[in-house]
């Protein structure tokens, strides 16, 4: 049962989240107004007329003022509308529905790559401590790190897929296509953005493991005549994981809108490919509508988090 304090806790923090979440959509819209460039200008082109100009600017809005614009994209908003591209006329809603799919599965496959190999590394890490392991482990960690997301996207690409033929270079195939097929074609993007996601759950969960490790319980464990595994993986894996949840729970959301490399290196028609094109566009609409949908992400992943928190370890819920 979650206590009154935990409970007025989480409400608190949804509060604050929905107020984080109106700053960023209101910053976003008021740094595109003030970027160089105009919509008008890049959707009819340098060539067009001055009247030209005037004329699409009054038709797409351009000319009110820029608090009464953001107050009606809001209330448009609140009720799911978020307009359409200036350069396509396409429904905004429309465009993020096909497109998010994509970012979502990546982001989930990168999530359960990385995990399966840091946790296990992880635990052996700590168990193994300041051995040969340990030390293999962390400068593999230094190196994954150190080497941008995408040199190892293009190393992956030349081993599978130029050397080896075991995944395709580049393009996406819809679950439509068939699960294999799907996967096959998301498996390059999902272990490159994995490898730079590895090495920090890895390190983490070895530091909180160490830690939990050297706790009495652990002591009276060992005392009792458990073995090695039931110690790691029953008594001190659950408790070592809040850092760990944390972490994975910051970058799912840092994930929707920071996996641009990948999706233009291996050509997915994501989310973030998507904001990177209306940027260079100028089409504040796309932009305001991608922003919002990162920006929830992250309200709801976090309240997640702390959700989770009173699941892993009881002592968050009746303590709040």
């Amino acid at each position: 049962m979650l206590n009154s304090a935990f409970l007025r806790r989480l409400q608190v923090q949804l509060l604050t989240l929905l107020v984080i979440l109106l700053a960023a959509t209101a910053l976003t819209f008021f740094i595109t107004n003030v970027l160089p460039g105009d919509a008008a200008v890049a959707i009819l082109g340098d060539s067009a007329t001055p009247a030209d100009i005037a004329s699409l600017r009054t038709e797409l809005g351009l000319d009110r003022n820029i608090v009464v614009r953001y107050v009606d994209w809001l209330s448009h908003a609140l009720r799911g509308d978020l307009g359409k591209s200036y350069r396509t006329r396409e429904n905004i809603s429309t465009m993020i529905a096909d497109r998010l799919p994509v970012t979502l599965e990546l982001i989930l496959l990168t999530q359960l790559i990385a995990l399966a190999f840091a946790v296990p590394a992880g635990i052996l890490a700590a168990y193994r401590s300041r051995t040969k392991v340990d030390s293999a482990l962390a400068t593999v960690s230094i190196g994954l790190l150190s080497t941008p997301a995408f040199v190892k996207g293009i190393l992956l690409i030349y081993l599978m897929s130029v050397l080896l033929g075991w995944f395709p270079a580049s393009g996406y195939k819809s679950l439509s296509d068939g699960l294999g097929a799907n996967l096959h074609s998301l498996a390059l993007p999902a272990m490159t953005l994995a490898l730079a996601e590895f090495p920090v759950y890895m390190r983490l969960l070895r530091a909180d493991m160490i830690s939990t490790l050297q706790q009495d319980y652990i002591l009276v464990a060992r005392a009792k005549g458990l073995s090695v595994r039931e110690i790691l993986l029953g008594h001190a894996l659950r408790p070592s994981s809040l850092s760990l949840v944390t972490v994975v729970g910051i970058n799912l959301g840092r994930l929707v809108g920071g996996a641009v490399v990948i999706e233009t290196l291996f050509a997915l028609p994501g989310i973030g490919q998507m904001l990177v094109n209306a940027v260079y566009q100028h089409d504040q609409f796309v932009i305001q509508g991608v922003v919002l949908v990162i920006a929830t992400g992250f309200v709801l992943i976090n309240l997640l988090v702390d959700l989770m928190y009173a699941v892993i370890d009881p002592r968050v819920r009746t303590s709040g």
